[in-house]
């Protein structure tokens, strides 16, 4: 059973990290144009208001009850609209700015502890010593054996100054001890980079959010001043889930000749039928274009872009418009396929609106939506195999997700073959670890000497043969549609 409801999480995890969306925002209270409203159905719904209230078996609050009423509705469109309330949308505004209040590690799980991959720089974890690699045991005097990762993030984030134990095993001392840590304000780095050998370097995105341009722009700076003839390039996009819409074009920018397409986006309202270009005007925010600030060279730069099924929404619009204008190979598997555009419409000062409002398409006109990007080069995620594609949820595994195809505003139906390949997999990954009594063996960090999608990547750059996957293949697409 324990090996089972390990398999279901990675399944979950996964889920979660695709479905994250790219987001514009709109400080909207109301529409100006609201079309007549159904007074029948609406009166309905009062009456069920007031029977709930007078007849229910116990006491119900009145806020709760109309929060649920209109997180019904809007969750009963697609999978990425959203009806945030006070905590949700606190939760979202620190997702997208960078920005929460916590200890400052990225973590993952191992053994049913959480593990840190890596302190943030400058953080109070950075500060109190805590060591990539170390097992997190309890949190002040919760055990984190069976808290999922999301339970474990929610008990070492909390209000500023305030202080959180950590009980720390650290494996190559043999010994654990307790660290006492004041909370603070983190800001995520979206960006990381690495020389991997004289004239190659690896850039990985890992979410678009509000910092992620200008942390772009420096990895970028510090990766030519360690490698001035630098001769080739390797953006990873792997499990990002996407983020803002200004951070993908931004990117595409950077290594894009100024003024070409970068994406269109295309809905029932004027304004969400745009094209965005690779000019400032369509990516900066505030202040100063921090693309000035790159190389030339950064243009003409061999460049390999990595992409998996976790790669979706804003991180689908870089791969797509750097492969249509044929500015680099991409490599990997088909990304999740997240091309649909939600708005943020602010309802009040502490609740708002996330609405699907268009469909993206790549500069030759290809829509993302349920399809996703396919790689030119198709890589596994292991030079055994895959060990965890398979499990992998897509949009169209999604319940309700939109249809790529003008079909009359229909939902797309989810494919039972691929409900039954996943479900194969999962048993065939149960049964391998019932017999080792081991669950199985985590992939390699991304950018570490063992990371065979990246060593591929490097090889394709350098000319030197490329061990190409023999058994991805392209999962079935719906009806490609034009644009309406």
């Amino acid at each position: 059973m324990g090996i089972k409801l390990k398999v279901a999480g990675w399944l979950a995890l996964g889920a979660v990290a695709g479905a994250l969306t790219t987001m514009q925002f709109q400080a909207i209270a109301r529409s100006s144009s609201v079309s007549q409203l159904p007074l029948e159905e609406l009166q309905q719904l009062a009456a069920v208001f007031g029977m709930v209230k007078s007849d229910y078996v116990e006491p119900v609050d009145e806020k709760k009850l109309i929060n649920d009423a209109i997180s019904g509705m809007v969750s009963g469109l697609d999978p990425h609209s959203q009806f945030f309330d006070k905590k949700t949308f606190k939760e979202f505004r620190e997702g997208t700015s960078g920005r929460f209040v916590g200890v400052g590690i990225e973590i993952g799980m191992e053994d049913g502890l959480v593990k840190v991959v890596t302190p943030i720089e400058g953080s109070p974890a950075f500060r109190a010593g805590i060591k990539s690699g170390d097992l997190i045991t309890k949190i002040d005097e919760s055990f984190v054996k069976g808290l999922s990762m999301d339970q474990a993030i929610k008990k070492m984030r909390g209000e500023p100054q305030t202080k959180v134990q950590l009980t720390i095993y650290r494996k190559d001392e043999s010994r654990s001890f307790p660290v006492t840590i004041v909370r603070e304000e983190i800001r995520v780095q979206s960006v990381r980079s690495k020389v991997m050998e004289p004239g190659y370097a690896w850039l990985r995105v890992s979410q678009f959010q509000d910092r992620t341009v200008d942390d772009f722009v420096r990895k970028i700076e510090e990766i030519y001043k360690a490698e001035p003839q630098l001769k080739g390039l390797v953006l990873d996009l792997r499990n990002d889930p996407g983020g803002l819409l200004e951070g993908a074009v931004a990117l595409s920018a950077a290594f894009l000749p100024s003024g070409v397409d970068v994406v269109s986006t295309n809905g029932q309202l004027a304004d969400s039928k745009a094209m965005y270009k690779a000019t400032p005007e369509f990516y900066v925010r505030r202040g100063a274009d921090p693309l000035k600030r790159l190389p030339a060279a950064l243009k003409t730069v061999p460049l390999v872009v990595l992409v998996n099924e976790g790669s979706a929404s804003a991180s689908e619009i870089v791969a797509g418009a750097l492969q249509d204008h044929k500015r680099a190979t991409i490599m990997g598997a088909q990304t999740f396929g997240k091309g649909s555009v939600q708005t943020v419409r602010q309802l009040s000062p502490e609740t708002a609106l996330k609405i699907t409002t268009a469909r993206y398409y790549t500069p030759s006109g290809r829509t993302i939506q349920a399809t996703g990007i396919v790689p030119d080069v198709w890589l596994d995620e292991t030079a055994e195999g895959n060990v965890f594609a398979a499990l992998r949820v897509r949009e169209a595994d999604l319940e309700k997700h939109l249809s790529n195809a003008r079909d009359g505003g229909k939902d797309a139906e989810k494919d039972p073959a691929r409900e039954k390949a996943r479900e194969e997999a999962r048993k065939k990954l149960e049964e391998q670890a019932a017999k080792t009594k081991e669950p199985p063996k985590p992939l390699p960090e991304f950018g570490g000497a063992e990371d065979f999608p990246l060593l591929q990547a490097l090889n394709q750059l350098k000319g030197k043969p490329v061990a190409v996957s023999k058994t991805q293949s392209v999962r079935k697409a719906e009806l490609s549609a034009d644009k309406q």
